[in-house]
């Protein structure tokens, strides 16, 4: 990478080294892990800026310390930047994380013990959507929905039934491992008609409902949540979207309510994530990662996996892997010995079985952001496939190694 780290080589070459071994290992393998990306150049300068020495707390015109200008301009354009990606009435760009950012939502409109009606963890929700192992379950009641058995599709009359029993004050929407759309204007009809608030959590999906290549749960939520650095190819961190009517609400919950001071970088590496999605190589990126997605799974299918919910619509791809004798913690155990990158995730039919981890996710987000086009992808569905099928084989793992290498070397992540 450009900086040289001079200093940190002098004054700490322990961690210097380690950051340069982090780069290699960038550098030296397939990223399939949906959850991340490859941030640009000037995201990396802007979260390392000098910025990061600045604090701040309260909002642009209305800080509890001096010397703010700078950073009220940097919020400001954050904020404003964000409001024109995503056609959003209010935005707030301080929240350290997405699950922050949830917490701040759950917090700013209900009260300790309401109830929540948001998807089932095994069937593709988050954890902070309720989970039992999550602090938000110790803070409020939540019940959950999820896939049917035969589609692994979210079932929406299964949803409307559970929220007439259950009288939620809010439903959550979003998910870290559905592959598919999400329809946001019929479950807006479901909370409407149980007057319960609508929150979208989007953080995997955020750049590609940036670049409009597929449907904004904006207009139909009074929430929006999301992170900057999945599909959005960005740094660190949360945003919310709100309808205008809840702004200062939402600005409550998060400072003083969640959150002290922000980090002033990170809220400039988010302005310049925004700025970088507003430019036209960036729908570019997204189309192609969707494209990419499908290739993948096709290519999987028909080799014989079972794709969750039969396909993909977004970056995701889910397999689930029953069939095939070999567990999630071993496929990935396995892939990430011959240098391709993914995680074991749980599938729907997970739910059946406590415990058991059937699943990989594979996500193209980083892989596209690097380059890599269609022709590409059938090859690393290729490299999955033989992989895993030969798990146990030297050989032919050091064959899938060798080729991962080669298209490490032909697609570079930065200028190293």
């Amino acid at each position: 990478m450009r900086s040289s780290m001079q200093d940190l080589k002098t004054r700490d070459p322990e961690i210097a080294g380690l950051t340069s071994s982090e780069s290699k290992r960038v550098q030296s393998t397939l990223n399939l892990i949906a959850a991340e990306n490859h941030p640009p150049l000037n995201v990396l300068e802007a979260q390392g800026s000098i910025f990061m020495g600045k604090v701040i707390e309260g909002y642009p015109g209305n800080r509890y310390h001096s010397g703010c200008q700078f950073a009220d301009e940097v919020e400001n354009l954050a904020i404003e930047r964000c409001q024109q990606l995503f056609k959003a009435e209010a935005v707030n760009v301080q929240p350290h994380s997405g699950t922050s950012a949830n917490l701040a939502v759950y917090f700013a409109v209900l009260d300790i013990g309401d109830k929540i009606l948001s998807m089932n963890l095994q069937h593709g929700g988050h954890l902070s959507h309720g989970h039992q192992a999550s602090i938000t379950s110790r803070c409020f009641q939540f019940e959950h929905y999820g896939v049917n058995p035969e589609t692994e599709l979210i079932d929406y009359d299964a949803m409307a039934t559970i929220a007439a029993r259950f009288q939620p004050r809010m439903i959550v929407a979003g998910a870290s491992s559905y592959p598919r759309l999400i329809d946001y204007e019929k479950i807006y009809h479901i909370a409407k008609k149980h007057k319960a608030f609508f929150m979208v959590d989007m953080a995997h999906i955020a750049g590609l409902v940036a670049s409009q290549v597929i449907p904004s749960p904006v207009p139909f939520a009074d929430f929006v949540t999301f992170t900057c650095y999945k599909t959005l190819i960005g740094c660190r961190g949360g945003v919310i979207i709100a309808k205008e009517k809840y702004s200062k609400a939402i600005n409550r919950s998060i400072f003083p309510g969640c959150q002290g001071t922000s980090g002033v970088n990170q809220i400039a590496a988010k302005a310049v994530t925004f700025q970088n999605a507003l430019q036209p190589d960036f729908k570019k990126i997204q189309l192609n990662t969707l494209k990419n997605a499908n290739v993948l799974a096709h290519e999987l299918a028909g080799k014989g996996y079972h794709l969750v919910s039969g396909g993909t619509d977004n970056h995701q791809v889910l397999i689930d892997l029953a069939d095939r004798s070999i567990s999630g913690q071993l496929a990935e155990t396995t892939l990430e010995k011959a240098d391709i990158l993914c995680n074991r995730n749980v599938t729907p039919k997970d739910a059946l079985t406590p415990g058991s981890v059937s699943g990989i996710r594979l996500g193209t987000a980083a892989l596209t952001t690097r380059g890599f086009k269609e022709n590409e992808f059938k090859q690393v569905a290729h490299l999955i496939d033989t992989a895993i099928r030969h798990s146990h084989n030297s050989s032919q793992q050091k064959t899938v190694k060798d080729k991962v290498s080669e298209l490490c070397h032909l697609f570079p992540v930065y200028d190293v």
